[in-house]
């Protein structure tokens, strides 16, 4: 793919500095056409220092959330991506509402071949809350590794 068809020229964010969006329905996620929409391979987002707001109290909820997922025409462009994560952290919803919106979300604008999401949760009242989700069965012949997030106990 030549530089003059990467989708670059309809980027908004990249290579501009961005307020933070108040809220996820405010951000604005890019994609960009995949560089090889003829092979299959997985990409890693990691955000292990995610932030919401807990609906009834208004606290922050804290997780190390990781997003896999196999392209198709599409990729999320990076900085639009950490731009609508972090426009979570005004935004009161629990944790499976999180989780799932900002899966669901990337599917809608990207249409993968496969998505999943695990959200590790640190607890609050003693109780950490996993979330995970994904779009069906892993396509074959895709290395999907573990997402290997410890265990809770201090997950640090």
């Amino acid at each position: 793919m030549s530089t003059a068809d990467d989708g670059r020229h309809a980027l908004t964010q990249l290579g501009r500095q961005i307020a933070p969006p108040n809220s996820p329905e405010d951000a604005v996620l890019e994609r960009v056409p995949a560089p090889y929409p003829d092979k299959r391979y997985m990409v890693r987002f990691t955000a292990p220092e995610f932030t919401s707001l807990c609906p009834i109290t208004g606290q922050p909820d804290f997780a190390h959330i990781v997003l896999d997922y196999v392209p198709d025409k599409w990729i999320v462009e990076s900085k639009s991506l950490k731009l609508f994560l972090t426009s979570f952290r005004n935004h009161g919803a629990f944790h499976e509402a999180c989780s799932v919106q900002i899966a669901s979300t990337l599917v809608d604008l990207l249409n993968p071949v496969w998505l999943r999401i695990g959200a590790y949760w640190y607890p609050r009242g003693g109780i950490p809350i996993d979330v995970f989700w994904q779009t069906g069965d892993a396509p074959a012949g895709v290395w999907i590794p573990a997402q290997d997030v410890p265990n809770y106990k201090g997950r640090g």
